[in-house]
């Protein structure tokens, strides 16, 4: 009975909300096994909420978990199927072979391709799915090329996602400004506040961890410098041709899967025609579900609908922003892979490479090389569910709010939002939580709504790093999944990266807070602190390991192109 209502006791305190992704995320890193351990991390929370009583009432709370969803995780879902299925027909096309060999001629060092992918990451910012799945997919093969690893790739791409996407025009900035705005509603201030747009962008400097974080992956890429496993991986990569652990598990393996490519004429239309297709697509149907949205609330209020009369009213960019962000990325994304499928079955019709039934064929294929992506991705949003409804987030936040001072502010919310982040898997939910806590307590401790911007940062920072360290994020799995890495092999090279930024972040926040250091000022040198640790732990870690701390560089590898090469294939016309 004794243990029984102690059981009972602490359920009730919430500390119990902990468990079920504390114990997915550290069996997934521990085994290398995501499944079983996401798996099991649901199982425990099913029996802390029905307190394991029953199996059957335990196994209909699991599956209640699983299928729960407004329909945005469905999208993502056949998006992410369809993109499966793009991506093999520019395998079978030999667009990856075209590209390849263009890359052979012009991208000749490691350092050249590192910084066009972290420059592509940085203008595809208008969605990190869309993000992680057109720069993985697309620097896949040339990265193979010149012997980088998939782990290097999967960073690289990881990193640059989501910041650029906080930072720039995109849905998470309209959902990050629709949080500041109902903080405000809800504070009823809302007619003394600044506006919502305003913080937001007087939050950007405070957003620490994003901006660092893309710095970040310019100065490791820049330099050839790394650390911890990421260290490791890049040897192994340049000395053994090995781009994957060889006991590694990666979430696609379009080589094995899918066969040979059709190598007799590579062009490379092949790639990038449904590539294009796929941004124009996805970026005209997030604007145009966003213009039809923003037309009816406009009529709602009793607001012009024209869009001149619009921006005559409240500006360019804040109508621009409402645009945008009242679009369904979502639905934007179905159509642009879709749209992507139908080009590359179109070219490859066009030119002869395959017949319609062999198109079909590669279509289903492309399916089957997502399925453990896919897999994986539902369990993560389960996972994200039942810590949700354990309130594993309100717990944490209620917990701390207790220990909030002025000085520490950014701090404790920067730790706040991250541990949720990191625990549930997803920024936007710790974002949903958390801002309204934040703006609330910044206000209360500050006179009037100065401190508020900097709590909305470090919300945003911290919620960005959680996702960036956590193996149940969706961005996570879907950056391994199209840069082809193991997805645990992933989380444990990019962690020490993450947590390097996030040491300076800290620091940052507390020159701000106790020395009234402006942005100005401590952004460049959390920058400087960020070259100073890549050197200093990339020559201590390789000193350790008795490697070099900037991986050998090649002479440009793979074989060389064989036959003749279409004129397409070394960029003739395009």
């Amino acid at each position: 009975m004794v243990a029984i209502e102690w059981l009972s006791q602490l359920i009730d305190s919430g500390i119990l909300s902990l468990v079920p992704p504390l114990l997915a995320i550290a069996l997934a890193i521990a085994t290398r096994r995501p499944m079983l351990a996401l798996f099991l991390g649901i199982w425990s929370g099913a029996i802390i909420h029905t307190g394991g009583h029953g199996i059957a009432q335990t196994f209909d709370w699991i599956v209640a978990a699983i299928i729960v969803d407004d329909g945005f995780h469905v999208q993502i879902l056949v998006f992410t199927l369809l993109l499966g299925s793009g991506v093999a027909l520019i395998w079978r096309l030999g667009g990856a072979i075209a590209v390849r060999n263009w890359a052979t001629n012009r991208l000749e060092t490691q350092q050249t391709v590192g910084l066009t992918t972290w420059g592509l990451g940085i203008a595809m910012f208008f969605d990190d799915y869309a993000n992680t799945a057109i720069v993985g997919s697309t620097m896949r093969e040339i990265s193979d090329q010149l012997r980088i690893s998939r782990e290097k790739l999967a960073y690289i791409v990881d990193s640059t996602a989501a910041p650029v996407a906080t930072l720039g025009i995109s849905s998470w900035v309209a959902f990050q400004l629709s949080l500041i705005g109902s903080a405000y509603e809800e504070m009823g201030v809302a007619g003394e506040a600044p506006t919502a747009f305003a913080t937001f962008v007087r939050s950007i400097p405070y957003n620490t961890y994003a901006l660092l974080a893309i710095v970040m992956v310019g100065i490791v890429v820049y330099t050839g410098r790394d650390y911890g496993e990421m260290l490791d991986a890049e040897h192994r990569a340049r000395t053994t041709g090995a781009v994957n652990r060889e006991d590694a598990q990666p979430l696609q393996k379009v080589e094995e899967d899918l066969g040979e490519p059709i190598d007799e004429r590579p062009m490379l239309r092949t790639f990038f025609a449904p590539v294009v297709v796929l941004v124009a697509v996805t970026l005209a149907g997030a604007f145009w579900t966003g213009y039809q949205s923003w037309q009816s609330s406009q009529a709602e209020a009793g607001a012009p609908t024209a869009f001149g009369a619009a921006v005559n009213d409240a500006g360019f960019t804040q109508v621009l922003i409402d645009v945008v962000g009242a679009g369904s990325f979502a639905t934007a994304l179905i159509w642009g892979s879709f749209a992507m499928v139908v080009t590359a079955i179109a070219i490859g019709l066009a030119y002869g490479l395959f017949d319609i039934g062999e198109g079909v064929e590669t279509v289903i294929d492309g399916f089957g090389i997502m399925l453990t992506a896919v897999t994986i991705l539902v369990l993560a949003w389960t996972i994200s569910s039942v810590a949700e409804t354990l309130g594993t987030g309100e717990y944490v936040a209620t917990a701390a709010e207790p220990y909030l001072s002025e000085a520490l502010l950014p701090v404790l919310i920067l730790f706040v939002a991250a541990f949720v982040a990191f625990t549930m898997g997803s920024s936007w939910a710790t974002m949903g939580l958390v801002t309204p806590i934040a703006v609330r307590v910044a206000y209360e401790f500050g006179s009037g709504f100065e401190l508020v911007p900097v709590a909305v940062g470090a919300v945003f920072s911290g919620a960005i790093f959680g996702d960036h360290a956590s193996p149940i994020s969706d961005t996570t799995v879907l950056s391994a999944t199209f840069s082809g890495a193991d997805l645990i092999d992933h989380v444990r090279t990019q962690l020490p990266y993450a947590l390097t930024v996030f040491l300076v972040v800290v620091g940052c926040y507390l020159l701000n807070g106790y020395l009234g250091v402006p942005p100005i000022v401590f952004l460049p040198l959390g920058v400087v602190a960020l070259v100073g640790l890549v050197i200093g732990l990339s020559e201590l870690d390789a000193g350790r390991k008795g490697l070099e701390p900037v991986a050998t560089e090649p002479v440009v590898s793979g074989p060389e192109p064989e036959g003749e090469i279409d004129a397409d294939s070394t960029g003739g016309d395009e």
